[in-house]
């Protein structure tokens, strides 16, 4: 079935649980003729879209008050707007996991040639919904079900063999005094993410902006570009500045 097919039925599903409520994975097959194992890539790709929420054997619309009061979506979409013009056509980049870091791919349909890395499933499930789609190559690596994300050595040995020209990574925080921080413990992968790449740009929240976590994951010497978005305090930002960051905020609609 082609792109085109695949995201009109991904409309009419979307359409069919905001009328009805909900609907389950067995009878959304049947309708729309096709497997189930398809049925829920659909449903997985329109929750990391933010348009519905997955339920055991079905999904549900996404609730009104997060439809109402979460600009984070909009933010992050806006920080992916900003980090896409960063890329030209052509280009081999390497994307780590993360919510944010996802936000980039809607806008590589607009790119031509790109090779792309990924440690994460979801990435690369909606790279391979793109129009144009990229070359996609995955770290593979141990599987970590908490971040759905391969992570350990074998991924680490995997990126050493290529370079790239961008390599985008997220943060859970941002520490003034000493670089990204992050919730996971393992680090590895984003740092070799970082040493095979000539340029290396972080995608994180004004909010993360500040936030000081244990685990440091890259410090200031190990990259060069921060693309946030405009909530980020002036003042902050010229600190940033100061240690000879480049500091992309991106307006958020």
């Amino acid at each position: 079935m082609s792109k085109r097919n695949t995201q009109q039925r991904r409309h009419q599903i979307l359409s069919q649980i905001n009328t009805a409520g909900e609907a389950s994975v067995e009878e959304l097959a049947r309708q729309f003729e096709t497997s189930e194992v398809t049925i829920r890539k659909d449903l997985a790709a329109m929750e990391d879209s933010g348009l519905l929420l997955r339920r055991h054997g079905g999904a549900i619309p996404l609730p009104r008050e997060l439809v109402a009061e979460d600009p984070l979506s909009q933010t992050k979409r806006a920080i992916g707007r900003a980090a896409a013009e960063l890329i030209r056509d052509h280009n081999r980049i390497v994307i780590d996991y993360g919510r944010t870091t996802t936000g980039l791919i809607p806008e590589l349909d607009k790119k031509r040639g790109l090779v792309v890395m990924t440690n994460s499933l979801h990435v690369a499930n909606q790279l391979r919904e793109l129009e144009n789609e990229p070359t996609l190559l995955m770290t593979g690596g141990t599987w970590d079900p908490h971040f759905e994300a391969f992570q350990g050595q074998v991924a680490e040995q995997v990126l050493r063999g290529y370079d790239f020209d961008q390599a985008f990574i997220g943060a859970d925080g941002i520490d003034l005094e000493r670089g990204t921080c992050t919730f996971n413990e393992q680090i590895g992968l984003s740092r070799v993410m970082a040493d095979v790449a000539r340029e290396v740009i972080v995608m994180a929240e004004s909010s993360k902006v500040g936030r000081r976590i244990p685990n440091l994951e890259l410090s200031w010497d190990m990259f060069g570009t921060l693309v946030t978005d405009s909530g980020i305090e002036d003042k902050v930002c010229a600190q940033l500045e100061r240690r000879g960051l480049r500091v992309i905020c991106a307006e958020v609609s």
